[in-house]
């Protein structure tokens, strides 16, 4: 077994027909007897008991949590309810990534079903930048918004939320970014974490925040659940798209979420999928976080998040499929500019020697770089040197940029610890926006790689990955994939089970497939069974020679649907790791 790989528990195959961890889950659901291998993957995730497996396999609604156990609550729901009553305009003000899109989407089309003085707003990225500007506010102010609802933003705000009050602006900041030592004047914050928060569940997305607030409103007016779960696509798009943990209500609202996509989606998210040709296909978290996500993050990147939001929020279908086509060419720019910016930072790191295993950071600046292209670049150094990188380009005389981190660093400590150094940062423990001086940027990375070489362990500089279960090819079964997809959906905190099989050989029939000649087709076997098994082993051509060479081999690997397998095995391995022993 390599280094990279990480065991989490033993062979389950061991274990004894009483062990109390099994009997205790027997039975799991009346779809599907518990296999040892299910059990296991449940005690991981924290599932010892039926009633726990119940909750687990069939999401409901129900479980969400009381919102009016988010402090804050009550005062914001009052106060929203106050400007309803008294006709004052509302603005719903968020963030111009796909969270914050998403959740202005949600929050505008739930209130205007029932009022109509309220407005949307994005934010620029290039004209007003992250968060609120005061600008923005005088105009809100000279339209006569007396109450604007922010979104996965506006927790840092302090300067601007204290301007709006002199104006007679109350904010109501529905946020899940790290606040700072003071927060905000406002009229109500909603953020599950701010130290001392009792709310139940910390890892909601800001979509999830708004959704909670909508959820509120609708209890405290008596209003009737179904229209607001309608919206729960949304909420499972935001989910999917910030990487939020796939645990507690955030699975609850991408179960629900994910049902709806797949049913009755929103209009916009309708003429999304037709672009990507994902009609009358099951719309899986995948097709989310590569094919939908994306696209509404790419109006915000190369243009305007607002029409991410239009879009969002139209009821015409011409006119949401005519803004689908606009936004999936402003991705399909975004991927041009996206590999030619990686290929200039790959070739800078080289040539400054940053990549030298002794540096335990990257902080990268160019000028000339598209602002909006810049946190899919630090996601990708991050991922190719598993370093934290921070990428920085010029925006209205600032160096801004993003930062990503690798897994169980957190870079928000990181870029805190040069807050004195800073013009403005927030986000969280992965990922944080970030603007300075040009002129501190040489101090800025001299003391970012300091606090990252103190603080960083040698084992989080390695892409270490879990394996689930060690299983025999005689326990994949149909019944098994069933019992596996009922794990949906998946996301950090509940990743895709990932599994290793011992002793495996080529049956002779593997061939190298691929427009490149770059994937292995395998066909193969261990001690257990006589029949093949179909697994594809995407970019492993290179061992295909000892692969065919019939030495064994351990293979890690997780277990697919095969959708096209016409009369053969309807499941198949897709590979992720070749180890030969």
């Amino acid at each position: 077994m390599t280094e990279k790989w990480n065991s989490r528990a033993t062979n389950h195959s061991a274990s004894r027909p009483n062990d109390p961890a099994e009997s205790d889950l027997t039975p799991l659901s009346e779809r599907f007897e518990a296999t040892p291998v299910i059990v296991k993957l449940l005690n991981e995730r924290g599932i010892t008991t039926p009633q726990e497996a119940r909750k687990f396999f069939s999401p409901s609604l129900n479980d969400l949590h009381d919102p009016f156990l988010m402090p804050g609550m009550d005062v914001a729901v009052g106060r929203l309810n106050d400007a309803m009553g008294a006709k004052e305009r509302i603005l719903v003000y968020g963030d111009y990534d796909v969270d914050g899109t998403t959740a202005v989407a949600l929050v505008y089309k739930y209130l205007s079903q029932f009022y109509s003085q309220i407005d949307y707003y994005i934010p620029g990225r290039y004209d007003d930048g992250y968060g609120i500007s005061k600008h923005v506010i005088d105009e809100a102010a000279a339209s006569g918004v007396k109450l604007i609802i922010i979104l996965d933003c506006g927790i840092k705000a302090n300067d601007e939320i204290a301007y709006a009050k002199t104006l007679g602006i109350d904010f109501i900041i529905c946020d899940h970014h790290v606040a700072g030592e003071e927060l905000p004047d406002a009229i109500a914050i909603l953020n599950p974490k701010l130290e001392g928060s009792t709310y139940p569940f910390s890892h909601l997305s800001g979509c999830g925040v708004g959704f909670k607030l909508m959820q509120a409103f609708a209890r405290s007016n008596g209003l009737p659940q179904a229209p607001l779960d309608a919206l729960l696509d949304l909420v499972a798009v935001s989910i999917a798209a910030d990487i939020v943990p796939m645990i507690g209500e955030n699975r609850v609202m991408t179960y629900h979420g994910l049902r709806r996509l797949n049913t009755n989606p929103n209009m916009g998210l309708r003429a999304i999928m037709k672009i990507c040709g994902l009609t009358r296909k099951e719309i899986t978290i995948s097709d989310v976080i590569f094919k939908i996500g994306p696209r509404i993050n790419a109006s915000g990147r190369m243009q305007s998040g607002r029409e991410a939001v239009d879009l969002l929020v139209s009821r015409d279908a011409a006119d949401a499929l005519r803004i689908a086509q606009e936004i999936d060419g402003y991705n399909s720019d975004r991927k041009e500019l996206d590999k030619i910016i990686t290929d200039e930072a790959n070739a800078i790191l080289e040539e400054r020697g940053d990549l030298a295993a002794e540096r335990k950071s990257i902080v990268i600046y160019n000028e000339s770089w598209h602002r909006g292209i810049i946190g899919i670049v630090a996601s990708r150094l991050t991922e190719d040197y598993y370093k934290p990188a921070v990428v920085l380009t010029l925006t209205n005389g600032l160096a801004s940029g993003s930062s990503r981190s690798v897994q169980g660093f957190d870079i928000y400590a990181a870029v805190e610890s040069c807050a004195d150094l800073l013009e403005n940062f927030g986000g969280h423990t992965y990922a944080v926006g970030l603007s300075m001086k040009p002129e501190n940027i040489k101090e800025f990375s001299r003391r970012f790689e300091e606090y990252v070489a103190a603080n960083i362990t040698p084992s989080q500089m390695k892409p270490v990955c879990e394996i689930d279960a060690d299983i025999k090819f005689s326990e994949i079964s149909t019944d098994l994939v069933e019992a596996l997809n009922a794990f949906n959906p998946f996301g950090p905190g509940n990743t895709k089970p990932v599994f290793r099989t011992r002793g495996v050989r080529d049956c002779g029939s593997s061939k190298i497939v691929g427009k490149q000649m770059e994937h292995i087709k395998l066909d193969v076997v261990d001690p257990s069974v006589s029949e093949p098994l179909n697994a594809i082993a995407f970019n492993f051509a290179k061992d295909f020679e000892r692969v065919s060479s019939g030495q064994p081999f351990t293979l890690i690997y997780t277990i697919e649907e095969n959708k096209h397998h016409a009369a053969g095995m309807p499941y198949q391995l897709l590979v992720k790791d070749i180890i030969f022993e």
